[in-house]
């Protein structure tokens, strides 16, 4: 009996040893189960965020890369839609000849070879033949249509492309450049729309069949392929010193009582010898007169005693060094200045020089904050995209980047930059109607006499409407500077 109790004991500890084990296998094969399970949602959780940020930000990249030959594929079936100003005017359309073969044709033949670009029988594009390429070739989303044109054999009629561009902006800045190496671009502060981009030298759209070989084996100096409104990178020279005001009046609270007495040139123990222009000499000035009258003695003595962490910082919020988010082609600015930069490096960059070097685009950007109250917006040029029925496919609007700069900040450097026009080296528009603000610039970059001339700005300065900067490449001829090429896509947008 005590034997059979004992047994009985033994036996029901193994069953519990068993459960025991048996319950263990259990959460051990949940748990395995749980793992793969949470594995496999990651998965899906991430391919779905993968598709998301795919379609929003790199969806156009690809699509309208020029190797994705899939979508050039659609010429057999699409007839290439047109590119027009912003007044419907035609900038780019297909033309079909009596054999049926096709071929670009561009009325202005140069005038908007950079902006809209080409597009060759041998699939190389650029400009917005190039960024627009998916909707230019596409055909309309009504499948009655398109069942219509493959039982026909017809080809469908691609979407128009609607720019931001004005026609007679643009040719007024184009022939204000007088032939000259250079670059215009003009937009509106308040949303970003480009109205006018045009770089010398240029080239006829027309002949990108015939003569692309030859445009190639031009001196690098011409590079007539280069946007020079968006890639040519220069010194930004007397323009830079928008961000260096801002740098001082956000370091020092007391700046309206700034004053400094210009003797033609200045010295900084540790650093180096900075003259003003011609060495020209101011004399006692405030730093409202210091920009106006563009005092390298000043404004190299600023620099030189700014923070260089803060200068850093407000470098980068205004994008050195860094990706600028428009559709188009462009070249990354850069500023050099690091925590172990010299004193005389920090003299050079707070007047343009030294190792920085900025394009027109995004000086224009830095000027239509100051312009927008501070806001930075989004350079844009499409306006929207039709289909052959013209029913609007895409409606594009304007994006802030950020706010950059107070409003109170930008009131003050409006009131540098008015100064500049009424009393300092802006003086070319003093009289004029529309009442502009800006800043020049004269860059040097090579040990020869000549330099770049710059001018940025906008107008009217209480109502801001348009801004536009101007870069002459050194050895212009048939103009002073860059202030009177502005001066000339100022009057004809006002209509003075």
């Amino acid at each position: 009996m005590a034997e059979n109790k004992k047994q009985r004991s033994q036996r029901k500890k193994k069953r519990i040893q068993s459960d025991i084990v048996d319950t263990e296998k259990k959460d051990l094969r949940n748990k395995e189960t749980n793992i793969i399970a949470f594995f496999f949602v990651g998965l899906f959780v991430a391919t779905i965020v993968y598709l998301c940020v795919f379609n929003i930000k790199d969806a156009g990249r690809v699509i309208n890369n020029p190797y994705n030959k899939r979508v050039d594929n659609q010429v057999n079936k699409v007839v290439r839609g047109d590119i027009l100003s912003s007044d419907g005017t035609v900038l780019a359309t297909t033309v079909t000849e009596e054999d049926g073969t096709e071929h670009r044709y561009y009325p202005f033949d140069n005038l908007f070879c950079h902006s809209v670009g080409f597009s060759s029988a041998n699939g190389m594009k650029t400009g917005v033949e190039q960024s627009q390429n998916f909707y230019l070739l596409s055909e309309t989303d009504n499948i009655l249509d398109q069942i219509g044109n493959d039982i026909t054999g017809e080809k469908a009629k691609g979407h128009n492309v609607t720019t931001t561009l004005d026609v007679e902006l643009t040719k007024t800045a184009y022939n204000a450049l007088k032939g000259n190496k250079g670059a215009v671009i003009a937009m509106e502060p308040s949303t970003g729309r480009i109205l006018a981009m045009v770089s010398n030298p240029s080239f006829d759209a027309n002949n990108v069949d015939t003569d692309y070989d030859e445009w190639l084996t031009y001196e690098s100096s011409d590079s007539v392929l280069l946007n020079r409104a968006t890639q040519g990178l220069y010194p930004p020279g007397s323009t830079f010193k928008i961000i260096t005001a801002l740098a001082f009046i956000r370091q020092n609270e007391d700046y309206y009582n700034y004053s400094y007495k210009c003797d033609g040139q200045a010295y900084i123990s540790g650093g180096t010898t900075i003259a003003c222009f011609d060495h020209t000499v101011h004399g006692m000035q405030t730093l409202q007169d210091a920009f106006a009258n563009s005092c390298n003695s000043a404004f190299s003595t600023i620099g030189a005693g700014l923070n260089k962490t803060s200068f850093i910082n407000l470098c980068n919020t205004f994008m050195f060094n860094s990706n600028l988010p428009v559709g188009f082609e462009y070249s990354t600015s850069i500023m050099s200045v690091t925590e172990q930069s010299s004193v005389s490096e920090m003299q050079e960059t707070s007047i343009g020089q030294g190792k920085t070097m900025i394009t027109p685009l995004h000086n224009l950007m830095i000027a239509s904050s100051v312009a927008n109250n501070g806001v930075m917006m989004k350079p844009y040029i499409i306006d929207r995209i039709d289909d052959a029925q013209k029913r609007t496919v895409v409606q594009y609007s304007p994006s802030k980047i950020g706010t950059v700069m107070s409003s109170e900040e930008a009131e003050y450097l409006t009131e540098c930059m008015r100064e500049v026009v009424l009393s300092g080296t802006g003086n070319s528009m003093r009289y004029s109607s529309f009442e502009p603000a800006g800043k020049t610039g004269s860059a040097q970059y090579d040990d020869s006499d000549n330099y770049h001339s710059w001018f940025v700005g906008f107008a009217p300065f209480d109502n801001p409407q348009i801004a536009v900067c101007v870069i002459l490449e050194g050895g212009y001829s048939g103009i002073p500077s860059a202030q009177f090429v502005a001066k000339s896509v100022f009057e004809c947008y006002f209509g003075s």
